[in-house]
């Protein structure tokens, strides 16, 4: 009966995805749509998202530098599967890491403390960067992996490795995720809950805490780095949504609904919202920008049309 289920709930998902977007005969098809990298993930889970960690691929002049992709609380197919494949499209050297894995192994990623997520993070950049032969690469990072390259910026060294730095709906400030923050401290007021906190990664960047502060989120710490954000005024988990705007001369931010009043994506649809990929492509080139479409895009399923 639990895999029956699991396959009705594969299949509604699927064709949910299938729906958003019509497959592609020779390409990977890009969904733009949440479900689509979940029906991705429950059909073949553990699978890297569309193109991505291609390690024969080797930057064209066109776009010298690989693109490393950070999931959040999730894992790079679920995160991924439709910006993955765009990027590939377009020509870019894709790499992805399900990083800060626990007991749920790579179904769940980014859930270890800050410290150790930055660290893998960092090591899988070096490696990037040995097996394509660059200098620097390119980050996009969703929610916490939008955050937490910050930590590795500012205490492994990984400034001079980084070009552009592209950060979705990021905690970069902390986040009170609708109000459950606060229910933190009454966790830690043991010593089981205590112990649970200081292991889990997300409950470490609640506002004003001090790895909050000691990540740091200062673009004027690394000037030769270009910041792009991007938040939604929908966001449920990263709260309030200004936390994950940037200052500074070297840092675009982009609110979504500024661009597009009637894309209503929320926290997860984000990184496969066709207006945010939109963003990213131009953040990432700008030299080749082009103009946002817009379009009704729903909290978790995307376009209405394309």
């Amino acid at each position: 009966m639990r895999s029956a289920t699991r396959c009705l709930t594969a299949a509604v998902l699927f064709a949910a995805a299938l729906a958003v977007c019509p497959a592609a005969a020779d390409e990977p098809d890009p969904s733009y749509s949440y479900f689509g990298g979940l029906a991705a993930e429950l059909i073949a889970p553990g699978q890297a998202p569309p193109g991505a960690n291609d390690w024969s691929c080797k930057p064209a002049a066109a776009h010298p530098n690989p693109v490393v992709l950070l999931h959040g609380l999730s894992n790079d197919t679920v995160t991924w599967n439709t910006l993955s494949a765009v990027l590939v499209n377009a020509g870019y050297c894709v790499f992805t890491t399900t990083y800060g894995t626990g007991a749920l192994g790579p179904v769940m990623g980014a859930i270890t403390p800050v410290e150790t997520s930055a660290r893998q993070i960092s090591d899988f950049v070096d490696r990037v960067r040995s097996e394509t032969g660059s200098d620097k690469v390119d980050l996009v990072g969703h929610s916490m992996g939008g955050a937490v390259p910050f930590y590795a910026l500012n205490h492994f060294g990984a400034i001079p490795k980084i070009d552009r730095y592209v950060a979705l709906a990021a905690p970069l400030h902390g986040s009170t995720v609708s109000g459950l923050a606060n229910l933190q401290p009454l966790l830690e007021s043991t010593a089981l809950g205590a112990e649970l906190a200081a292991q889990c990664g997300p409950c470490q960047l609640s506002p004003g805490s001090k790895v909050a502060v000691d990540l740091n989120a200062d673009p004027a710490l690394a000037p030769d780095i270009r910041f792009t954000t991007v938040v939604s005024r929908y966001d449920e988990i990263a709260t309030p949504w200004t936390t994950g705007l940037l200052d500074g001369p070297n840092v675009d931010d982009v609110v979504l609904q500024d661009l597009c009043p009637t894309d209503y994506t929320e926290h997860y649809e984000l990184p496969a919202d066709p207006v945010t990929v939109r963003v990213v492509l131009n953040a990432l080139d700008p030299a080749h920008a082009a103009p946002v479409s817009c379009t009704v895009v729903l909290p978790f399923a995307g376009p209405l049309s394309r």
